[in-house]
C-alpha cells in the first residue's frame, strides 16, 4: 500500500470538495473494495476521505410507499431493518446474503452501488425495485445509473447520499454465489408493483441488466412457468474460471424461475 493523506470531513459539503481537488482524491465508505484495492497496489489514492463520521448518510426511513436507505447504512443493518423486513423483505433478504459477516458489517448500500462490481448484489435491488439514486445534486433513475463494468451515472464530484425504495406488492432475489466469496455468479431480483413487473440479473454481465423478455412473459402471467421457457442469450455475457457465458445464460432462467416461486410465497 503507498503512503496517502486521510480525512474525515463532518458533512457531505466538506467531503465533496475535498474529492474535488483531484482525480486520484477517493471517497471511502465501507472499504470492502477500496482497501483491499489499495493492499494490492491496484489503486494508490493521494489522498482517501472517509465518509464514516457524516450522520447525515446514515439510517433507514418507510412510508407507506417507499423506503429510504441512507449511503452509509452498513449491509447488515439493512438485513435486520424492522422497516425494511416489513416493507420489502426481499431487499432485507438479500442485504443479509451479501459476503461474510465482516463484509455485512462494514460495507455499505452507498460504496456498492458507486463502485458497481459486476457480481455485486445490490444493483439487482436498486434495478429490479426501480429505485432512485440521489446524489447531492440530483436524482438518478435505476435504468440511467448503471453503465457497465465498474461505470457509474455519477459526475466527479457528485455524491450519493440515499436511496429510495419503492414498495413492491411482491418480490424476491435469488442468486447461485461463489462458495468462497458470495459473489453472485448469477443473481436474479424480480419485483411486482402497480407500474410493472421488473426483472434485474445481476453477476452475467458487465453489469446489471433487466430481462425485459421475461418481464414480458410475467406481465402476462406472474409465475415460475412463464420464464421457464425464457432463454437468455450467452452473448455479450462473462465468461471465466468460475462459470462460462453458456451455463450463465443458463442460471439466468433457473434463477429467474426460483425467484419468482420465492416471491409468491
Amino acid at each position: 500500500m503507498h503512503p496517502f493523506i486521510y480525512h474525515r470531513p463532518a458533512n457531505v459539503n466538506d467531503a465533496v470538495t475535498l474529492a474535488a481537488k483531484g482525480p486520484d482524491h477517493k471517497l471511502l465508505a465501507g472499504g470492502q473494495s477500496l482497501v483491499q484495492a489499495m493492499k494490492l497496489r491496484l489503486s494508490s489514492p493521494s489522498d482517501v476521505i472517509d465518509l464514516g463520521s457524516i450522520k447525515d448518510l446514515s439510517g433507514i426511513k418507510a412510508s407507506g410507499s417507499e423506503v429510504t436507505i441512507g449511503a452509509m447504512t452498513r449491509h447488515a443493518e439493512v438485513e435486520k431493518s424492522p422497516e425494511v423486513r416489513k416493507a420489502i423483505p426481499a431487499l432485507a433478504a438479500l442485504a443479509g446474503q451479501i459476503g461474510d459477516r465482516q463484509v455485512r458489517a462494514m460495507g455499505t448500500l452507498g460504496g456498492a452501488l458507486a463502485n458497481n462490481d459486476p457480481a455485486a448484489d445490490y444493483p439487482a435491488a436498486v434495478l429490479g425495485l426501480g429505485a432512485t439514486i440521489v446524489t447531492n445534486k440530483r436524482r438518478i433513475p435505476a435504468d440511467e445509473f448503471f453503465k457497465g463494468l465498474f461505470e457509474t451515472a455519477l459526475a466527479q464530484g457528485e455524491l450519493i447520499t440515499s436511496v429510495v425504495f419503492p414498495v413492491p406488492k411482491r418480490a424476491a432475489y435469488t442468486k447461485f454465489k461463489n462458495q468462497a466469496s458470495r459473489f453472485a455468479i448469477v443473481g436474479v431480483f424480480v419485483a411486482e408493483s402497480s407500474s410493472g413487473v421488473r426483472v434485474a440479473v445481476t453477476g452475467a454481465g458487465p453489469c446489471v441488466f433487466r430481462q425485459k423478455d421475461m418481464e414480458k412473459a410475467l406481465a402476462a402471467k406472474f409465475s415460475p412457468e412463464s420464464v421457464a421457457g425464457v432463454k437468455q442469450a450467452a452473448s455479450g455475457l462473462n465468461s471465466d474460471l468460475h462459470a462460462g457465458a453458456e451455463y450463465r445464460a443458463h442460471l439466468v432462467t433457473v434463477m429467474a424461475k426460483r425467484a419468482v416461486e420465492n416471491a409468491l410465497k
